[in-house]
């Protein structure tokens, strides 16, 4: 199995991936907050193991082997803070720190466990897809609200990102998963929107949280 330090660059690599990002030894490196050596040592123990394929100056990519490890790492995280989210009622903005303590744990059984309680969830309190038992994810094809028109009605179905800040800027907003979006306008100096919320109060995002936001039109 996995050291911890691995599984934590395998998520990386996995998430980057995802993302449809070329993922460098830089684009790495800056995911986990270390230097480039530090991290090109790790690439080539994880090579080793038969995890990942990776040529000097060439993206790093993962073996079906490390792709599977990788998606059931992520599933860990995301079951755990559906659990923490929808059995233990902490706020979304709460829930990623101790997921990324949990995901370390090893039993299959616990997360098998953990995911019939809650009804075997395809999502996470944050809209992301959660992956199945053999790594399978389920394809989701939202769009982002800085691309929605004037007039248009959306609802909120999954975030770009889900940084903290971005969670409570949202919570101040009162705006979570399944909030219905009509867009009255959009301002054309800085593209930022002004939106009407399903009890008729207004509000104004920004361009870049509107980027960050995936929704789907109703």
């Amino acid at each position: 199995m996995p050291t911890q330090a691995k599984e934590n660059y395998l998520k990386a690599i996995y998430l980057l991936s995802r993302e449809s990002i070329d993922v460098s030894i830089t684009e790495l490196s800056k995911k986990m907050n270390v230097s480039k050596p530090t991290s090109n040592n790790m690439v080539k123990k994880m090579e080793e193991r038969g995890w990942l394929l990776y040529e000097k100056y060439k993206p790093i990519k993962l073996t079906s082997k490390g792709e599977k490890l990788g998606a059931l790492i992520v599933r860990k995280h995301r079951l755990t803070e559906m659990f923490l989210s929808k059995v233990m009622g902490f706020g979304w903005e709460e829930v990623h720190d101790i997921a990324e303590e949990v995901e370390h744990i090893s039993s299959i059984i616990f997360f098998d466990r953990m995911d019939k309680i809650l009804g075997f969830p395809t999502l996470d309190p944050h809209g992301s897809p959660i992956p199945d038992r053999e790594g399978e994810v389920l394809k989701v094809n939202y769009l982002k609200l800085g691309s929605i028109k004037e007039g248009q009605k959306v609802k909120l179905r999954g975030l770009e990102n889900s940084s903290k800040d971005l969670l409570l800027y949202l919570n101040k907003k009162r705006i979570k998963l399944g909030t219905v979006l009509l867009i009255r306008h959009i301002e054309t100096f800085d593209n930022s929107f002004e939106v009407l919320l399903e009890d008729n109060a207004t509000i104004v995002l920004t361009f870049d949280v509107c980027q960050s936001l995936l929704v789907e039109e109703v």
